[in-house]
Formats: structure tokens, C-alpha cells, sequence
């Protein structure tokens, strides 16, 4: 179902009872390689993680998620937030869901005391440059994110210092 005409969609915390639409949501991306394929249980039960975009009465027109990796004992930097499932509607992009969603997901960060951001992208990462994040190694990410990284993805790691 497409978007109302002339409705604004809003960004929000996910709830549990969006996992279906959120795998709905990512399904095109998936198919396409640019994302992982993530079952509805893993969204609810990670739905505290994603922020989605929405207009009332229709379905979501875009996600992203923000999981917080503390320190790992030794590393000089404090708690680093991970974006993952970033996707849009393929009927809104362009339109300024995805950096809605980005300038929501920032300030949540900046709110956490989160020091960097770090995403990994099969695409251009276009988004992310024109917000500040800039193209790093994984030898910088977190261990544990970087070690869940599946490298036949060839997906380009970029980072934001908060």
C-alpha cells in the first residue's frame, strides 16, 4: 500500500508488533544483496534497536537501527553505536525519509554520550557522507561488530565521530 497522498511520514521507536512490516520493509533490499535477511523474531525482539518512518494508517516507509557496543577492555573509547538495517521505501526515496531518519538516529546517539557511529554499506553510503561519516577500516569498528561482518559482502565501513 503506498503512502497517503500528502502525508508526511514521522519517525518513531519501533514496537514489537512492527516486525512483520519491517521484514516487508527490508525484504526488496534483501533480495537485492544490500541487506542481510533478519526473521520477524529477530525484529521483535530487537525492536527497541530500530527507529522506523510511518504514515498513521500506512505502511512504514523506512527503518534504521542503533545498537550500543561498549568499550571492550583495553580500548581507549567509550560506548560506539552500530547502524544497521538502514533502508527506505523504494517509492519514498529521495524525498527525505532517510535523513530524517538519520538526524533521529543521530540525536538518540548524541543523547547516549555515544562517542562514534560506525555503519557498514554495499552502496555508495551517499547518505552518510552528506551527513559527516567518512570511510574508515574495520580494524577501527568494535571487535565484535567487525566480527559479524560477512566479508563476501564487500561492504564499505564508514564512521562518525560524535
Amino acid at each position: 500500500m503506498p503512502a497517503l497522498p500528502g502525508r508526511t511520514p514521522t519517525v518513531r521507536s519501533a514496537r514489537e508488533e512492527d516486525a512483520a512490516a519491517l521484514v516487508a520493509l527490508s525484504q526488496p533490499f534483501v533480495r537485492s544483496g544490500a541487506l542481510r535477511k533478519r526473521p520477524a523474531s529477530l525484529y521483535a525482539a530487537q525492536a527497541e534497536d530500530f527507529f522506523v518512518a510511518d504514515v498513521p494508517g500506512g505502511p512504514l516507509e523506512g527503518c534504521v537501527g542503533l545498537r550500543v557496543h561498549p568499550a571492550e577492555p583495553g580500548e581507549a573509547r567509550g560506548p560506539a553505536g552500530i547502524l544497521y538495517n538502514f533502508c527506505v521505501a523504494g517509492h519514498r526515496q529521495g524525498r527525505g525519509v532517510g535523513g530524517g531518519l538519520l538526524r533521529a538516529v543521530l540525536a538518540v546517539a548524541r543523547a547516549q554520550s555515544l562517542g562514534v557511529l560506525f555503519t557498514a554499506t554495499t552502496g555508495g553510503g551517499d547518505l552518510f557522507l552528506r551527513y559527516g561519516f567518512t570511510p574508515t577500516t574495520v580494524r577501527r569498528a568494535p571487535a565484535s561488530w567487525a566480527a559479524s561482518l560477512d566479508p563476501r559482502r564487500g561492504a564499505r565501513i564508514l564512521t562518525m565521530g560524535l
